[in-house]
């Protein structure tokens, strides 16, 4: 770890430093006990983080349930508790704990949760129901074969199959799944043979989400970015980001991602072209967290400042005058929720800004974790905290009487949706302002 030159009272932006998951220290057991008993001491000394998520109320009730009250009273055993409740969200970190570096203690506790899923998954491999819920490549493409997809999202509804799933893999009966569709957005997007006059270009990351599990929302993106006149042109090959396996501490899979992505992605930079991708997580996968694990990859580092959030994007174009506001039809009060990954980017609320655009409109934000978080809502033994992480920003938009509700994150919408029924869920912001744009 770099020498830390704190001051006190600092007012410098957090930092963040490079992850050497490969060397010996990263991999030692023992100094990685160390290492989580102290930040856990520190964590329990402030408790700033406790309204985050589980893994905080789980270690201070670990320390407060154990003989010396403190940390060296809780189980060593006990820590993987901790580290199972951590989904990587990165709030902790970006905004709530008083002491990232630069400050003296350095912690990181997000990037501790991953070095202890890293030594895990190399010591014991992951189970059946984790290794299929974070290859999406694969379960997306056999998900999206015709017939196949309809059998799958068949099962997916039915309360027979979800109680089987739930008893022999550990997916929770309730956990709102992906619906696959045959018609991916690719093959949609293939189909199109209209030419038009095009002003900018931009390269677009699909995802396997995007493009097997919500190619309806793609299209609306393509079409928003279309109606102001930029061209998107879609990496011609892709695998999964890497997210899922990052968050299950898989890094040499997500090393193999990268190296096939990468080659794939740098043909935009060479271009001179930005890109972007319509799920969150993604985009902070290359800008942030690549990065990291990859401090040395030049490559890494050009797709990192070429790839932008999409209404990162589209505000640029307005701040520069030629976004077009030519709306024809207001969408009324919206509650829009703002998801971790897109938070932690640090770029604002750019969403909102451009929503705000639409005239007799209001946005009402709810910047606060629903509780989904990759496969943590999907397992059996999360979705009870899930969904209670979830129940605040539930209330927020009841609260708030609403005519209809977003995320950013259509997997974040889902777990939302289940708590309420009488309010419209949009399936993404692309579609509001199509509606909006009238086309």
């Amino acid at each position: 770890m770099p020498e830390n030159k704190h001051r006190e009272g600092s007012l410098e932006a957090p930092t963040r430093y490079p992850i050497d998951w490969k060397s010996d220290k990263f991999n030692d057991p023992e100094d990685l006990t160390k290492e989580l008993e102290r930040v856990f001491d520190v964590c329990h000394t402030c408790r700033r983080c406790v309204s985050l998520c589980e893994s905080f109320p789980r270690l201070f009730d670990l320390i407060d349930e154990s003989p010396t009250l403190e940390v060296d009273g809780v189980e060593k055993s006990d820590f993987n508790k901790v580290v199972d409740d951590c989904y990587l969200c990165d709030l902790c970190y970006m905004t709530k704990c008083p002491y990232v570096p630069p400050h003296e203690w350095a912690i990181d506790f997000p990037h501790l949760m991953l070095r202890a899923k890293a030594q895990r998954f190399k010591q014991e491999g992951a189970s059946l129901r984790d290794k299929i819920l974070t290859s999406t490549d694969v379960v997306g493409k056999i998900g999206s074969i015709p017939v196949v997809s309809q059998v799958v999202n068949g099962a997916n509804n039915s309360k027979i199959l979800r109680k089987t799933l739930d008893v022999t893999m550990g997916i929770h009966r309730e956990a709102p799944l992906p619906t696959f569709h045959s018609r991916t957005a690719r093959k949609r997007i293939s189909q199109k043979s209209e030419s038009r006059d095009i002003a900018q270009k931009i390269g677009l990351f699909v995802t396997c989400y995007g493009d097997k599990n919500a190619p309806d929302m793609v299209q609306d993106m393509i079409a928003v970015f279309e109606h102001n006149e930029i061209e998107v042109e879609l990496v011609k090959s892709e695998k999964c980001c890497g997210m899922p396996k990052f968050e299950l501490g898989d890094l040499a899979s997500v090393e193999a991602l990268m190296r096939r992505n990468i080659p794939e992605l740098l043909y935009f930079v060479d271009k001179g072209l930005k890109i972007t991708a319509p799920i969150p997580s993604c985009v902070l996968m290359y800008r942030q967290e690549l990065p990291l694990l990859f401090p040395e990859n030049k490559d890494v580092a050009m797709v990192s400042n070429s790839i932008v959030d999409p209404f990162e994007f589209l505000i640029s174009l307005h701040d520069a005058g030629s976004l077009k506001t030519d709306f024809k039809q207001p969408f009324g009060k919206l509650a829009y929720h703002v998801p971790c990954h897109q938070r932690v980017q640090n770029i604002g609320l750019k969403t909102k800004q451009v929503l705000e655009l639409v005239p007799d409109s209001e946005v009402v934000v709810i910047e606060r974790c629903s509780g989904h978080d990759g496969t943590y809502a999907v397992k059996k033994e999360h979705y009870d905290s899930a969904k209670r992480i979830c129940k605040p920003v539930i209330k927020r938009i009841t609260d708030a009487q609403v005519d209809q509700y977003l995320s950013d994150c259509p997997m974040a919408g889902d777990l939302i949706s289940q708590g309420i029924t009488e309010i419209p869920h949009v399936s993404s912001a692309f579609s509001i302002l199509k509606t909006a744009y009238g086309i």
